[in-house]
């Protein structure tokens, strides 16, 4: 039987899960491919620590040379994260001529046209399945099974940890850093959680998914991005109560003309199947012009549905070396000479509904001077409840839902209540998708 011999940098949760499956599963895999995958080098500074699973003494090398110059490996999966040394490791392996599997979200958000050219001259393959959504292959669907489809929007609950953390928050009445604190327990989270509760890692994962829906570059820095840090047990409640759940929102749309790319927290109606998809679970949906839409479900991370994914795409490029196939796909979904840039939306352009919460001094006047000023900026309010503060307090919280609005125009009215003198805090703005 013949084999196709791979290569791996890095050898933490999701490379022992790589490792893992193509030992495990090494059988089904002979019988779907009609080869042997066999993993014969893997690179990693630590090559003591037991990973849970068996490898020879002449696999394991702290040296990535020992991986890139290996003159049988044909397949390079790289699974180090972030942009340095993982940006100059691959260019190295597609310069001596390897195909590449990479689960790395960050460096494709900043660096993947650079790679994308740098693999389609060289006329090798690369996989990047296990970058978004873990085992959800929602970048098959949008590079193969979507290909003749104007696609319109893509939205999704991206992050498990940020998912985890709200659903506690909802389900469970604790507030943020509890939930957190209980994710990191867990292990949902890291112990430095940043990129996950603030919409980096969110963001990353929507900027590949554009340029793949849309065949554009995206410049990864402009756009706008929030977490779900500020996020309070009083806006989990009040948005039970309008019949909405809060979930950390990647989206990206585009009427032909700009892109409306951003990242936050957003209110989505509880009949909706996305406001229902819990835990540390991811959901994707994609719109286009032959569907009004098609919601991918699963677990967007761990060491096993990552490292699947990883193992289909060195499945799928083993198919094409042993049949002779070159570059059977754009790296990239559109081929080089069709990407055009698309000019993204500045945030004040879009429009959305708003959840808004204001704490205020319980005083006569106060909604009147708040709706005044809403209304002066061109701001309708849909639905409102007041909410004391408890036992004791003097003020209370006002809560509004408010139709279609300019972010320009929610903004400038927020900027102007917030100067006024019975509002006690910064107000809360949510918005609102449907």
């Amino acid at each position: 039987m013949k084999i196709v011999k791979v290569g791996m940098i890095g050898f933490g949760t999701i490379g022992a899960g790589v490792a893992k499956i193509l030992t495990d599963n090494d059988g089904i895999i002979s019988k779907r491919l009609g080869a042997r995958v066999e993993l014969v080098k893997v690179a990693d500074l630590d090559i003591t620590t037991d990973r849970g699973v068996e490898l020879g003494a002449d696999v394991l090398t702290t040296s990535v040379d020992d991986v890139i110059n290996h003159p049988d490996i044909e397949v390079l999966i790289e699974l180090i994260g972030g942009y340095d040394p993982a940006k100059k490791f691959l260019l190295q392996a597609i310069d001596h001529g390897k195909h590449i599997v990479t689960a790395n979200k960050a460096l494709l958000a900043k660096y993947g046209d650079e790679i994308f050219s740098a693999v389609s001259e060289k006329g090798l393959s690369i996989g990047f399945e296990a970058s978004i959504g873990g085992a959800i292959p929602i970048i098959r669907s949008v590079r193969e099974a979507f290909v003749a489809n104007h696609i319109k929007s893509i939205e999704g609950i991206v992050n498990g940890t940020a998912n985890y953390i709200l659903s506690k928050m909802s389900d469970e009445n604790c507030d943020f850093n509890t939930a957190l604190k209980e994710a990191q327990e867990k292990g949902f989270a890291e112990a430095d959680p940043t990129f996950d509760i603030e919409g980096i890692d969110s963001a990353h994962k929507i900027a590949v998914m554009t340029r793949l829906a849309y065949g554009t570059p995206v410049p990864f820095d402009d756009i706008t991005v929030s977490g779900i840090s500020e996020i309070t047990s009083e806006d989990i409640e009040c948005a039970r109560e309008f019949g909405y759940r809060i979930k950390l929102l990647a989206i990206s749309k585009c009427d032909g003309q700009a892109i409306d790319i951003r990242v936050h927290p957003a209110m989505i109606p509880i009949a909706h199947p996305m406001a229902n998809v819990n835990g540390s679970l991811n959901a994707i949906r994609v719109c286009d012009d032959m569907m009004e839409e098609n919601i991918l479900i699963g677990h967007g991370a761990g060491s096993l549905p990552t490292g699947s994914a990883v193992v289909g795409d060195v499945v799928e490029i083993s198919r094409n070396i042993l049949t002779n196939v070159g570059e059977r796909l754009p790296a990239g979904s559109f081929l080089e000479k069709e990407v055009k840039r698309i000019p993204l939306k500045d945030i004040s352009e879009v429009e959305s509904e708003y959840f808004l919460r204001f704490s205020v001094q319980d005083k006569p006047g106060v909604l009147s001077k708040i709706s005044g000023i809403l209304g002066k900026h061109s701001i309708s309010i849909e639905s409102m409840i007041q909410r004391g503060r408890g036992k004791g307090s003097e003020g209370g919280h006002l809560v509004m839902m408010c139709h279609k609005s300019s972010e320009k125009n929610i903004q400038s009215a927020l900027n102007e209540i917030e100067e006024l003198n019975v509002v006690c805090e910064k107000p809360n703005l949510i918005r609102v998708e449907r």
